[in-house]
């Protein structure tokens, strides 16, 4: 695995109202490689996962991809230059089919003219035929597709996330950031996802990722990043950071973690 960072963040912080909900939290992200953000509720992992994707302008610090710096770049200039991000609550059009959905992701992609797909010049036709080719590849590539022509509202919740995710894919991402990719999931449904997010950077994209799913989290990440109020107080393996005394005592209490 090369050691070049797709993803590097510099002393990234941000305070609201006086209160620094994330302080100087640095890491990287290498091709292939998958970095999990965990820690108790009010640690800050959203708030990252904010002003890394151009939700949230940070205070200090920086977020460079590909060695370029795109702090507070849009989360469209960002798509574009290769970060894509899915969210906790579902973003999919319910009454659009699963194709469509996806179809969806490619026009943020696409620089040809509108005058030329009102006319349906033979270059919009080239694109929408190209669109919907990939697009029925990444719904067979997550197990969608036989599932196309269906309206997506009629899918279960993991077939859902799953097709959030070949959307995000739709736009060729360097770096993926996955926000609670199993939240609302069965056991079958969270093994589903962890099969496809593992087929994924083994293709070489980095991703990001927040997940409660501890299980999940220690199955298939290569380095976990750990923060507690806005601070990051451990980073390692998943047998390194399940051992780490600061660790257990964010999520038990120091008290317990003591006993």
């Amino acid at each position: 695995m090369t050691t070049t960072p797709l993803l590097a963040l510099e002393g990234l912080g941000i305070t609201f109202g006086g209160l620094k909900a994330v302080n100087d939290v640095s890491f990287t992200v290498k091709p292939g490689e998958i970095v999990s953000v965990i820690g108790p509720n009010g640690a800050g992992k959203t708030t990252l996962f904010n002003m890394i994707s151009g939700i949230y302008t940070p205070g200090a610090g920086k977020v460079r991809l590909a060695g370029e710096d795109v702090t507070a770049l849009s989360p469209h200039l960002l798509a574009r230059r290769g970060m894509c991000r899915t969210f906790q609550n579902l973003q999919v059009f319910q009454t659009m089919t699963v194709l469509e959905n996806v179809i969806s992701g490619y026009h943020l992609q696409e620089s040809g003219s509108v005058l030329a797909d009102l006319l349906n010049l033979p270059a919009s036709r080239r694109r929408a035929k190209q669109a919907e080719e990939g697009a029925r590849a990444l719904l067979k590539r997550v197990g969608l597709d036989r599932a196309a022509e269906r309206e997506a509202g009629s899918l279960s919740y993991g077939s859902l996330k799953r097709l959030e995710i070949a959307r995000a894919m739709a736009l060729s991402p360097k770096v993926l950031l996955l926000d609670e990719p199993a939240a609302g999931c069965n056991a079958v449904e969270t093994e589903e996802i962890d099969h496809l997010i593992a087929e994924i950077a083994a293709s070489g994209v980095a991703i990001l990722l927040v997940e409660h799913d501890m299980k999940m989290v220690m199955r298939i990440s290569n380095h976990i990043v750990v923060l507690d109020h806005g601070e990051k107080i451990a980073e390692g393996d998943p047998a390194t950071v399940s051992q780490n005394p600061a660790v257990i005592a964010a999520y038990l209490g120091a008290e317990n973690a003591a006993g």
